[in-house]
């Protein structure tokens, strides 16, 4: 059944009223067309502004009107709550405070668990909270009080490595759904080969001052001492991607990589023969990729019968010349070697030098739903991609957070995201 609109004058303002299917689909201000709709009056959006005029006219505190609401599941969150919200009635601090006979400070210490309150005032607060049901709506408050908080993201330049793209488009997805609730994210890009530059921006955003950074800690001892300015500052700091198990004081969201790196060996065990001699190849090593290989070996240790050689080596992709010779040289060295884990998302341009040399049949696993990638999963030559979620780790960084702040949910210290295999086979369904 096509869409039916209506337009109506009231005390507030023009509004448009539009119905789909015997449900109210929109409600909003002014004289607007609905696309694709027909502008004729039915009997349920009579039937709405009829309720709306009368709970104008004070005569009315609540509606019994058919509704579909259309929206993320944070819009649809944050509309519940503020639907929770009574006719007519508020409960402030200080409405409290005063049913309490104590100090708007004083409640405030008892909500929220902080500072320190006498057990007879606790639980003469604590009575009357609970004899009113109160229950604070952070997002009524923050409406009311225009309270915006400020988080900035400092991520690697996508123009500089494409594995940061679906990254960059996760944090603009969540930006686009939260800002109206006064979320206001920044970004910061960073050369993820130049210490100097993730240094400079991080001291940027610091001196800012936002309420909370995300970062992806490419570099360790930097990301160290930014960590420290963050504590110092008050500054929250999230960490996704990369999780380097020296540091403390972060909440991180991500892959367990020393988990990715065992899933890894298991696949591999799986597809060469007992006594393949394997590698590990780094591409532009960063402190998490010796975590995935860490696991790697562990599984293959654990094995206790495993003859397996395994050997590992590190690349630096930066200078192209060198990057093809080195690795030419490394193959030349190492004839015997079947079987290439590596580590990053940078295992198409590992291909193309094993193709120039005219190497096939080799084992190859890789990371990531890069499209050279996924290339040569399609043709054969990479067996298996670990999917590490880029667009999903950026978006739930910047979403938990939103969440934290605006409906006071706690956040969790450590949040992995499920290890998905990846194969010429199902790699559509991930597209």
């Amino acid at each position: 059944m096509p869409t039916r609109y209506s337009h109506y004058k009231t005390s507030i303002g023009n509004l448009t009223i539009a119905e789909t299917d015997g449900k109210i689909t929109q409600v909003g201000f002014g004289k607007t067309i609905v696309a694709g709709a027909i502008q004729e009056e039915t009997t349920l959006i009579r039937k709405t502004i009829e309720q709306i005029q009368e709970y104008l006219l004070g005569e009315r505190t609540g509606f019994d009107l058919p509704v579909q609401l259309f929206g993320t599941e944070f819009q649809l969150r944050v509309w519940d709550e503020l639907s929770k919200i009574p006719y007519g009635e508020t409960r402030s601090y200080k409405d409290i405070a005063q049913m309490a006979g104590v100090s708007k400070g004083t409640v405030d210490r008892v909500l929220h668990n902080r500072g320190k309150v006498s057990k007879e005032v606790f639980k003469k607060v604590d009575k009357i909270l609970k004899e009113i049901d109160f229950k604070p709506n952070l997002i009524a408050r923050n409406l009311k009080n225009n309270r915006t908080y400020a988080i900035d993201v400092l991520l690697p330049d996508p123009a500089l490595d494409p594995f940061w793209i679906p990254a960059n488009e996760g944090i603009v997805a969540a930006t686009n759904e939260f800002n109206p609730f006064g979320i206001l994210v920044k970004k910061y890009f960073y050369n993820p080969n130049d210490k100097s530059s993730f240094v400079e921006e991080a001291q940027k955003i610091i001196k800012s001052g936002p309420d909370v950074l995300i970062m992806v800690p490419i570099f360790l001892t930097e990301s160290k001492e930014i960590l420290k300015k963050c504590t110092h500052a008050n500054i929250l700091a999230i960490m996704f991607n990369n999780q380097p198990d020296t540091l403390k004081d972060y909440i991180f969201i991500g892959q367990d990589l020393n988990q990715s790196g065992r899933v890894t060996a298991s696949l591999m065990n799986r597809i060469i023969g007992k006594k393949d001699k394997i590698a590990i190849v780094h591409i532009n090593m960063e402190p998490h990729m010796q975590l995935k290989e860490n696991g790697f070996r562990k599984f293959f240790e654990e094995l206790g019968d495993s003859e397996h050689i395994i050997i590992s080596k590190t690349f630096d992709s930066t200078e192209k010349v060198d990057f093809v010779k080195d690795i030419s040289l490394f193959i030349k060295m190492n004839p015997t070697i079947t079987a290439f884990y590596i580590t990053n998302s940078k295992a198409y341009l590992f291909l193309e030098i094993l193709q120039s040399l005219n190497k096939k049949e080799m084992a190859i696993i890789g990371y990531d739903l890069l499209p050279e990638n996924l290339k040569y999963l399609k043709e054969g030559g990479i067996d298996f991609l670990i999917h590490q979620k880029p667009y999903k780790q950026a978006y739930l960084s910047v979403a938990y957070i939103a969440e934290h702040l605006l409906f006071g949910k706690s956040l969790p210290t450590c949040e992995f995201l499920p290890i998905d295999i990846i194969t010429s086979e199902n790699a559509h369904y991930y597209l």
